[in-house]
């Protein structure tokens, strides 16, 4: 599973011109489930993105979590983070899971996160969605659970 994880001062994703789901601060993350993820890389990444401590302490440090600084996720499922570009210009996207499977660890991500206390906002699985966010440093951090990078 990956994720790139955005800290936001705001963000927003609509479907049809219909608001979705929108978070203050906090994270934008995109989630992309690849062929083989199990439960473990579900939980894996939702921990991995509740702990991540990329805001800044007292002393000016990154040191506190989104949980720490009661921030917000908004978490988008994108098949796309497994697009593999380097054969040619067309990305083949055959790593991404099949659409079933990829939404329910992609919700199993979410609920975890959730049960950790953190408001979580989402897209809209399988549909054309348009996110607009502000970034907030920027500060982007990329997660794979299988450690590739």
């Amino acid at each position: 599973m990956r994720a790139v994880i955005q800290r936001v001062e705001r963000a927003s994703v609509t479907v049809g011109g219909e608001p979705v789901g929108a978070i203050g601060a906090g994270f934008m993350v995109l989630i992309g489930v690849e062929n083989g993820d199990t439960e473990k890389d579900a939980k894996y990444t939702a921990d991995k993105i509740a702990g991540l401590r990329v805001f800044e302490d007292e002393n000016d440090k990154m040191n506190l979590s989104v949980q720490d600084v009661g921030g917000e996720i908004l978490a988008v499922s994108q098949f796309t983070l497994l697009g593999d570009a380097r054969g040619g210009r067309r990305p083949s996207f055959i790593a991404a899971e099949k659409p079933d499977r990829a939404d329910e660890l992609y919700e199993q991500c979410v609920k975890q996160i959730r049960e950790k206390g953190i408001r979580v906002e989402t897209g809209r699985f399988r549909t054309h969605m348009k996110v607009e966010l502000i970034n907030d440093g920027p500060v982007t951090i990329l997660i794979d659970s299988k450690k590739v990078f």
